[in-house]
């Protein structure tokens, strides 16, 4: 199978989500969530290309359609391309947050935890420690059923998929105010006395396919209910890292954040200072946020098998409500 460039895996990345044929015009729009921006006549280039190599079919008017070898091409993607990809999309959907912290309106980004119908109670149940201590970017969700879709995933037969906002959405609202915020890495936080104590695991997010709380969540690596209920246990954490200069502002919007109901600012540093022993370049200052998905890690803790997926989908903040409500 020849090798193909990441705005053709993209294509077919999209193609094989979509549930129906797809036009250049659509398709151009999708792959902007990518971090790919290409014309429709760009797009039209690429489809040629992978009708030749068979990877896609022509269904007229309609659209195209991912055939059987595109999906093995997909299987067989480069690590390079899938890691690309993942970083394209942290900045895109950062890029398209738009929620404005005054108004309460616009679009944020969205992890779903998806498990089994009948576990929901317990589920949320489950999570509710994790809301209250606020050990996650924020207590408003959206409840999904079996079949409605979640960005380019759709939940299951059987199943429900409980959205937690993601981590990701604070990088887009200090965009939006004019603060660049670099993603250095994911990890576990140790906590003591409810207090930041040191990473004991991390995974750079340049040099992975996957969010680094999956890997941790499935690999049944966190206490984040023990941390939730005793103020001591291993939750997930991002490290970013701001302009020193952006410090006094950051924390202002921090607290605009916390009003609005998102809360995941776990500890901020001092300007060319390490925090919690993790150095910062001159002139910067790190940030440590608490991930979004640890709601769906206590879940996990609990014994109900889910599906985590981060950085799923950009809704309207309008759509989220308390879990007090569910």
């Amino acid at each position: 199978m020849p090798e193909i460039d990441r705005k053709a895996l993209a294509i077919l990345r999209i193609l094989d989500q979509a549930r129906e044929p797809m036009g250049s015009s659509r398709l151009a729009t999708e792959l902007t969530a990518y971090g790919i921006d290409l014309t429709e006549r760009a797009v039209r280039y690429h489809l040629q290309r992978l009708d030749e190599e068979a990877l896609t079919v022509s269904r007229g008017r309609q659209g195209r359609e991912i055939t059987e070898a595109g999906r093995d091409e997909l299987a067989d993607a480069r690590v390079s391309d899938k890691v690309s990809l993942v970083i394209s999309r942290l900045e895109a959907l950062a890029y398209e947050t738009t929620l404005d912290l005054a108004t309460r309106r616009g679009k944020v980004v969205l992890n779903i935890s998806m498990l089994p119908q009948e576990a929901l109670q317990a589920a949320v149940a489950a999570m509710r420690s994790v809301f209250l201590s606020r050990l996650c970017t924020s207590d408003l969700v959206a409840i999904y059923e079996a079949g409605q879709p979640v960005g380019d995933t759709i939940v299951p037969s059987g199943m429900v998929g409980i959205g937690t906002v993601c981590s990701v959405t604070i990088n887009g609202i200090l965009l939006s105010h004019g603060i660049p915020m670099h993603s250095e890495f994911g990890g576990l936080l140790e906590l003591a006395g409810y207090e930041p104590l040191r990473f004991t695991d991390i995974i750079h997010y340049g040099g992975t396919s996957l969010d680094p709380l999956e890997v941790f969540i499935k690999g049944k690596m966190t206490s984040v209910t023990q941390a939730a209920r005793g103020g001591s246990g291993k939750v997930g954490a991002g490290f970013r890292i701001i302009s020193a200069a952006a410090r006094d502002q950051f924390v202002q919007i921090a607290d605009e954040m916390a009003q609005a109901g998102i809360h995941g600012v776990a500890a901020v540093g001092r300007p060319s200072q390490s925090l919690l022993e993790i150095p910062v370049p001159l002139d910067r200052v790190g940030v440590i946020l608490y991930a979004g998905l640890n709601p769906g890690a206590a879940v996990e803790e609990a014994g109900i098998e889910t599906i985590n997926k981060a950085m799923t989908a950009l809704v309207d903040f309008s759509d989220l409500t308390s879990f007090r409500g569910l």
